[in-house]
């Protein structure tokens, strides 16, 4: 255990900074070699410094949301580990930027367990339950402008209140499967099971909060890259809102490729398209150039948000084997 939190911190000191540094370099190469430097820098001047700096704090904020649902979501922890998880929370999203086909979720498990000993199976379920969240918020977000688009229908509405509330019917089903299962399963994979719904919150109240969470902190998210997308010139408002959850969709779904570099932009058109933007012509290429610049802000968030992180101390608490 002490051998894997020393690795774990030298990990967050120096792995995580060459990460960084080998991001930025490869970003910047790409972005020259497509677009040039001179016309991105004079994308992002006319937007202005003030609401640059103002969208990247706003995003860099969404990462103490997540952290609070993380503190909320594990509340065994020791008190007073609130930086150290988010710093935790900064490495693991980095290695999901940079890492491709989602292979950079396997180290939250591992780094939940070195930095406070949680079993790698209550890690691992836990994560899968968050992502479920995330996926659901992002889902819900798309299908709001799809109630808007339709002038909203009432049919349109009572589907969408109806996968709103489908979370608090899955919870219940859940819990009550895995422990089915546990009854009925050899002790061995009893025990594996028991670890699985050690990584659901432990009741219905815990799922609430770490619920609001999740929408709290991709309502921000989307808000921010969606408002900034529409000052890049993507339009209607609509259209810069469904870049935004495009983008973020191509990040969740596990085929996004290493820093996003491609798939990342490809999500914003897409999404900007679904919601009316135009597909030809000077405002398509407007568009192409401001998913470029949209999945830049979001790069230089997370790099801002993980240079918080790094000077943070990393004190091992072990909690449990």
């Amino acid at each position: 255990m002490a051998d894997d939190a020393r690795r774990g911190a030298g990990w967050s000191r120096h792995g995580v900074a060459l990460i960084a540094g080998a991001c930025v370099l490869a970003y910047a190469v790409f972005i020259q070699v497509y677009f040039g430097w001179r016309a991105v820098l004079a994308n992002w001047a006319d937007i202005g410094a003030p609401t640059i700096i103002a969208s990247i704090l706003a995003l860099v904020a969404t990462q103490f949301i997540r952290t609070h649902r993380m503190a909320s979501y594990f509340p065994d922890l020791p008190g007073g580990t609130f930086l150290q998880l988010y710093r935790l929370t900064q490495i693991h999203n980095l290695l999901n930027i940079m890492l491709p086909f989602r292979s950079g979720e396997v180290s939250f498990p591992v780094l939940m367990r070195a930095e406070f000993g949680l079993p790698v199976m209550r890690g691992a379920s836990a994560l899968v339950v968050l992502r479920l969240l995330d996926l659901h918020a992002l889902t819900l977000a798309a299908g709001l402008a799809l109630v808007a688009k339709s002038d909203f229908s009432a049919l349109a509405g009572a589907l969408w209140t109806v996968f709103l509330l489908l979370p608090l019917l899955l919870f219940p089903v859940g819990r009550s499967l895995i422990g089915w299962l546990q009854t009925r399963a050899p002790s061995r994979l009893s025990d594996k099971l028991a670890h699985v719904a050690e990584g659901l919150p432990a009741h219905l109240p815990a799922f609430l909060l770490a619920w609001a969470l999740t929408v709290l902190n991709w309502l921000i998210k989307v808000a921010a890259l969606g408002l900034s997308l529409s000052m890049m010139g993507v339009g209607p408002l609509a259209a810069a809102f469904g870049g935004a959850v495009g983008g973020e969709l191509s990040s969740v779904l596990p085929f996004h490729a290493p820093a996003g570099v491609g798939t990342y932009p490809a999500g914003i058109a897409a999404g900007a398209l679904a919601f009316g933007a135009a597909g030809s012509g000077p405002a398509f290429s407007d568009l192409l150039q401001a998913a470029v610049n949209g999945h830049l802000l979001i790069v230089v968030s997370a790099l801002a948000a993980t240079a918080l992180a790094l000077p943070l101390s990393s004190r091992k608490r072990p909690v449990g084997g």
